[in-house]
């Protein structure tokens, strides 16, 4: 499945689109999106990826001409086809090894930057910085991803491009980001049983542990549970010890967390958060419920709020 992802992107992006060059008087006002094109010397899949993901932007943020910007333009490209592309870029990055996402999305933003200094008036920086925020760092993004966001909004949270004002929420945005990246020790906290009983996330013993942050009544909630009981690898992993699913309630309303327990399957873990520390010390980044982790044996982050299908696929693999 990896490999045919892969496989599709590249070739949305071997498209090739008109050439920079020239001088902003003779730049025509639109234009097609201009794709990366990918050398014939690179054929292995995931190196295909690599190269189109770093150069991604290149063509679009070439700074020896400057195309019609307006409120459904963007550098000469519609707003609609960029914001497809940006898509199709976050896609990509999934793809990838995380150091070599993080170097794509940095030149992404220092590409971006060196535009804005050039032609302070363009909104090519405003308007890719919008777009990476929607598909990296919204909640209902299927290809978020708060890892690879930290390298872009950390660098707006410092940038004299910015207004002071937007400039500390960005800081702000960073900060959360860099909770409990992946490859990280998530952070340990203490949150109370069905029985009653003070336990912590460290704790608990075993090879995995799958921790949701979710809400009674919540039908995603409601829908990653009944995938997990559904999926014969995730039942063996449990049934064997390997695998424990910690489900923790982090609002207020415990009397309807309990009014909800029975619903919850039997060999998981479940409790609430007696201190309410999860949201108010923010020792996670919980911006949707539910919000999910894989951690390893040593409460390794592997993956960090994942998606229900990336979650399941790598739980099938174990």
């Amino acid at each position: 499945m990896r490999k045919s992802l892969v496989f599709i992107a590249l070739s949305l992006l071997c498209a090739c689109g008109p050439r920079g060059g020239g001088s902003v008087s003779d730049a025509p006002a639109r234009r097609d999106f201009p794709s990366v094109e990918i050398p014939s010397m690179y054929t292995d899949p995931l190196q295909r990826a690599g190269y189109a993901a770093d150069r991604f932007w290149d063509r679009f943020t070439d700074t020896s001409k400057v195309y019609l910007c307006d409120s459904v333009t963007v550098n000469g490209v519609p707003v609609a086809a960029v914001e497809s592309q940006m898509g199709l870029f976050a896609s990509l990055l999934g793809e990838l090894p995380p150091d070599e996402g993080a170097k794509a999305v940095i030149r992404l933003y220092d590409r971006s930057d060196a535009f804005a200094r050039k032609y302070p008036d363009s909104n090519v920086f405003d308007e890719l910085g919008r777009l990476t925020r929607h598909y990296l760092y919204d909640p209902n993004s299927p290809v978020r991803n708060e890892d690879l966001y930290y390298f872009f909004v950390e660098r707006l949270g410092r940038s004299d491009l910015v207004d002071n004002g937007y400039r500390a929420g960005y800081a702000w945005d960073a900060r959360k980001c860099s909770l409990n990246r992946t490859g990280t020790p998530a952070t340990d906290f203490a949150f109370t049983d069905t029985r009653g009983r003070i336990r912590t996330l460290y704790g608990i013993q075993a090879e995995y542990t799958v921790l949701i942050f979710g809400n009674p009544g919540c039908k995603a909630c409601r829908e990653i549970m009944e995938d997990m009981e559904s999926t014969p690898e995730v039942a063996a992993l449990i049934d064997a010890g390997r695998l424990k699913v910690v489900d923790v309630y982090i609002d207020q309303d415990i009397d309807d967390w309990k009014a909800h327990i029975p619903e919850y399957p039997a060999a998981w873990i479940n409790g609430y958060d007696h201190r309410y520390a999860i949201r108010t010390d923010i020792l996670y980044n919980v911006r949707g419920i539910p919000s999910i982790y894989l951690l390893d044996a040593e409460k390794t982050v592997l993956q960090k709020d994942t998606t229900p299908e990336k979650l399941l696929t790598a739980l099938a693999n174990l």
